[in-house]
């Protein structure tokens, strides 16, 4: 299965490939995806074996050394003689790369102007995309074909139990024993679709004026350029964590009572760990891509920064209070 979308794109495709694990579960099944979700995906369970490609590696690479690393790849995919591959995001080049891996039965995602139809070959075609349905449903729409009908939409996962305990050990240092978590992802990929670092400021400050809460805030290799200024700003407010792997950041965001973040990856894995979000993001809000969880409040408004800091404090609130009795944080041993 090709699963080669960006880390967001992965989690709303998890109940898609659970569906494929129960669809066929005698089957060995291999699921290729990219670097960052690899480890998210290997902790589903939903797979067999991994395949990884690093694509960020082939676009920043030579053009000679990203062929070569083509070339092995197709050489690679080849040599495990698939029976059937399924694409369920369909870019040309993995369409390509499906054709190319001999695999005698090829279903691919039915997408407009986006995915090479003709080198597919299962008996009956997917849906079109339906531009208008969440992502999730969009490609669970996929496996339809394949007699997959209703399957769930929700999903959780657990975070390994080293995960959950090494984390646990770095947040009791400096957070009281079943204190209610806060957490800021200060980062959102692009600067335009990022809240302040001045209004994350604000806020961690009246949030840590709060008795029982503590605020914890995230910096990813992406906020490497404002780790200085964030350290500044934040200091004596918040527990500042750094660049923490995947799963150990699953790990850290199940713990949180509460996740304050804009429209990025990190927002999907705190829904996909059961953590309440509170999502800052531009109008429209998005809803094809939210999160499919009920533990979720949009604000929004002309820009992100344009979002006051009173009505994040006020949503953090109330999310925290509706989880009055959710004790997350262990004692210190």
């Amino acid at each position: 299965m090709i699963d080669l979308g960006q880390l967001g794109d992965v989690v709303l495709s998890l109940p898609a490939l659970r569906a494929i694990r129960e669809k066929f579960a005698a089957a060995r099944i291999t699921i290729l995806v990219g670097q960052p979700a690899a480890d998210l995906v290997r902790q589903s369970g939903f797979a067999d074996e991994l395949v990884i490609v690093d694509r960020r590696k082939l676009k920043e690479d030579s053009k000679l050394r990203s062929i070569m690393d083509l070339v092995r790849l197709v050489a690679d995919v080849r040599h495990r003689r698939f029976d059937l591959v399924i694409d369920i995001h369909s870019f040309y080049e993995t369409n390509l790369l499906g054709f190319l891996s001999g695999a005698p039965v090829r279903l691919f995602a039915n997408r407009e102007n986006r995915s090479l139809d003709f080198l597919a070959n299962f008996p009956t075609r997917p849906p079109r995309e339906d531009k208008t349905l969440h992502h999730t449903d969009r490609y669970l729409a996929v496996l339809r074909p394949l007699g997959v009908e209703n399957a769930s939409r929700s999903i959780t996962l657990t975070p390994s139990e080293k995960d959950r305990a090494d984390v646990c050990r770095l947040l009791s240092k400096k957070a009281e024993p079943n204190c209610k978590l806060a957490g800021l992802f200060i980062g959102a990929g692009h600067a335009t679709r990022r809240w302040s670092l001045e209004k994350f400021a604000q806020l961690a400050k009246r949030l840590s004026r709060i008795e029982g809460l503590r605020v914890v805030a995230f910096m990813g290799p992406e906020e490497r350029a404002m780790r200085a200024e964030t350290k500044t700003m934040l200091s004596g407010r918040a527990i500042l964590v750094e660049e923490l792997g995947l799963t150990a950041f699953f790990a850290a965001l199940s713990l949180l009572d509460v996740l304050v973040c804009g429209d990025t990856g990190p927002m999907h894995l705190g829904a996909l760990a059961g953590t309440s979000i509170v999502l800052l993001t531009e109008k429209p809000s998005p809803t094809v891509f939210l999160p499919l969880t009920d533990k979720i409040t949009v604000l929004s408004d002309e820009t992100v920064n344009d979002i006051e800091v009173a009505d994040v404090q006020r949503a953090v609130l109330e999310l925290t209070n509706n989880n009055s009795d959710k004790h997350k944080q262990p004692k210190q041993d």
